[in-house]
């Protein structure tokens, strides 16, 4: 006869069989939705400062990298381990952005399995833990926190919101002990340097302490316990974290943050009531999603916001008045109240009325109030219960169509905005991110077209004046693009690239005078701008002040190493200048080949500047071998005009004769 100790063995191995189970059904139903992002490309929202275009992050680990990421903000924010994060992937797949979508993919899919671990551990209910933790993995207002580069810090401070709750839930059920008390706190630390919307994590361990935690005494007890205060003694050192970090996010994003003026405080009120609601409707009913939903102002209609209030209160009055009988509302209904507080809109910072990526760990808390709540009804009939394990199965399933769905939208910028367009009206924001795209695949016709429109919904928009001026200039229309940056400035006077782009259309007009003042204004505001310094030399040059030139072609080429025009551009004045004090043979060779390494050998005028600086430092046989490469590779990519411009180098350097530019700079392109 078995013994009852050996029954409780059988009984936790089968639950540790289920709980495999569900783990790798996790696994597998992340990978299922989201591994199509491997083959999905970086979008024009965020990606490129946040990762491809950030110098810093391009560069991939390294100790400068490394300083930057932890004393300066990033995109706005100050997260540090998100920095770190991209430019460890940047270590491990270079610019391949399937490497970093994969990054986000295996996050996500480790922090819902460690949901499910934590509700299971915390509850005792296995399938319900599993339920919710799948609900969180696979549901669309997953879509955009995953299959989104720039939304690192969404999943990796999701991560670690994950390993604190593991942590917490060790700490509070044991005899105190400070070292699982300070892994709280560590943990809680990396997850608010991932992201700072985690400040609101000690008041969810509050509400955990009530319910399933039971730290508060009992629940049904008329009286508190003899030592209430301790739950929120010791969450103190983790709300001085939190204040710590609101004051670090409120600096950094002090320009970005709207203000009062332009979005009045009633109207943020309005706004957040509605989406507080909306958020809810998405959970049940996730069609339509969009990257960026346009704030609405004062144009809320007034019923909807009455509503809305309405449905609020009715909700938080239950929760409260029905705290004992179903905790779980309660603390669910709370935690996604609470959580949503700090990009709720009171504090605008953007454009949007909301946001999908919002829902992350919110809706969390709506997911318990629902899955317990039904768990519960259906708990006293079998037939309930069986009917409930095969809705459950039938949503999930559901759930991950809509999700795979949505995702396939992530794949490129174009089809992003496209569907952004199809699903939000009077969308000025995506008009113009729309327009930015298509410019860039040569279809200047259409990009103007969309900034238009997004300059008949917003007259006022700075940045869509700034593309418009840019699609203008790539048709030739320098006198139109000069109009469209002038309104730009007016209306945004410390935007460097709009001061930049001036410049480069006041000089291919010949204002080289004029351009020099708007490049020197780029560069007051954004010392690092690499662009506005390659252009600055570029207009010196054409003054005849090489020397000044080449000082800021230098500056631009430590800012962006890797940037093949500027590496070209300054091993080429190196090798090739008539000054005798300004050429640098060695250093043009090092230059020139950095720049043939990173163009695969493909470019015949790099190859062509990399046998000037050979001939300038006398390696003659290297020059004109190189050089020869260069007609050679001209005349098969049919740039016979190219190749008439070299091939005279060749009967030069064979002479031992270095080249030198010694005619007039070619007009302004």
């Amino acid at each position: 006869m078995l013994s009852p100790s050996h029954g409780v063995r059988d009984i936790r191995t089968h639950n540790v069989y289920k709980a495999t189970a569900v783990c790798v059904f996790l696994l597998l139903a992340v990978a299922l939705v989201f591994g199509q992002t491997v083959r999905h490309e970086f979008v024009n929202y965020d990606d490129g400062p946040y990762v491809y275009e950030n110098p810093q992050v391009a560069g991939g680990l390294t100790a400068r990298g490394i300083a930057w990421a932890l004393t300066a903000s990033h995109g706005g924010n100050w997260h540090p381990l998100t920095g770190l994060s991209h430019m460890l992937d940047v270590q491990l797949y270079g610019l391949n952005a399937g490497g970093h979508h994969l990054t986000n993919v295996l996050l996500h899919a480790a922090a819902a399995i460690l949901l499910f671990l934590v509700l299971w551990r915390m509850t005792g209910f296995l399938w319900r833990s599993a339920f919710v933790a799948a609900v969180f993995a696979i549901h669309p207002l997953r879509v955009e926190s995953v299959a989104w580069v720039a939304e690192r810090k969404d999943v990796l401070s999701g991560l670690f919101f994950m390993l604190t709750l593991w942590a917490y839930v060790g700490y509070a059920r044991r005899p105190f002990s400070s070292v699982r008390y300070l892994a709280v706190a560590v943990l809680f630390s990396l997850g608010l340097m991932a992201k700072p919307m985690l400040v609101t994590l000690p008041f969810v361990l509050l509400l955990l302490d009530y319910w399933p935690l039971g730290r508060m005494g009992p629940l049904s007890a008329d009286k508190p316990p003899p030592f209430p205060w301790l739950v929120i003694v010791e969450k103190l050192p983790l709300m001085a974290l939190t204040i710590a970090s609101c004051v670090a996010t409120i600096i950094t994003q002090s320009e970005a943050i709207t203000p009062i003026d332009t979005i009045p405080i009633s109207s943020r009120i309005s706004n957040a009531l509605v989406s507080y609601v909306a958020y809810i409707g998405d959970l049940f009913y996730p069609v339509g999603l969009a990257v960026l939903y346009p704030h609405p102002g004062s144009g809320l209609p007034i019923w909807k916001v009455a509503a809305s209030t309405l449905a609020l209160t009715g909700i938080t009055t239950a929760a409260v008045a029905w705290r004992r009988r179903f905790p779980y509302l309660f603390v669910g209904w709370f935690w996604y109240v609470g959580m949503l507080v700090p990009v709720i809109g009171l504090v605008q910072v953007g454009s949007h009325s909301m946001a999908d990526r919002y829902t992350y760990l919110p809706q969390i808390g709506l997911s318990l109030c629902v899955t317990w709540g039904i768990a519960q009804f259906a708990a006293s009939r079998r037939h309930r219960c069986r009917l409930c394990g095969i809705a459950s199965a039938l949503v999930i399933l559901l759930l991950m169509g809509l999700a795979w769905r949505q995702t396939s939208y992530w794949r490129d910028s174009e089809t992003l905005w496209t569907h952004a367009l199809a699903c939000t009206a009077d969308n000025y924001t995506v008009h113009n991110d729309l327009g930015v795209i298509v410019e860039e695949r040569g279809r200047i016709d259409e990009a103007i077209a969309h900034f238009q429109k997004a300059l008949k919904i917003k007259p006022n928009f700075a940045e869509a004046h700034h593309n418009l001026g840019n699609a203008f200039m790539r048709r030739g229309q320098a006198d139109a693009a000069i109009t469209h940056y002038q309104k730009s400035l007016e209306l945004w006077p410390g935007d460097a690239k709009s001061h930049n782009n001036l410049g480069v259309a006041l000089a291919g007009l010949e204002q080289v005078e004029s351009a020099i003042i708007h490049f020197q204004r780029a560069l007051e505001i954004q010392p690092d701008y690499a662009e506005a310094r390659f252009n600055l030399g570029r207009a010196l040059d054409r003054q005849g002040k090489t020397a000044d030139a080449v000082i800021q072609w230098r500056e631009a080429v430590r800012l962006q190493p890797n940037r093949i025009v500027l590496l070209n551009q300054l091993a080429w004045v190196l090798a090739t200048c008539p000054a005798e004090s300004i050429r640098n043979g060695a250093e043009a060779v090092d230059l020139a080949r950095r720049a043939v390494r990173l163009s695969d050998g493909r470019d015949a005028a790099i190859l062509d500047t990399l046998a000037a600086a050979y001939a300038e430092t006398g390696r003659f046989s290297e020059a004109v071998e190189t050089v020869e490469r260069a007609v050679s590779l001209a005349s098969v990519q049919g740039n016979a005009a190219l190749a008439d411009i070299i091939r005279p180098h060749i009967k030069l350097f064979r002479t031992g004769v270095p080249y030198r530019e010694a005619t007039a700079q070619a007009p302004w392109k």
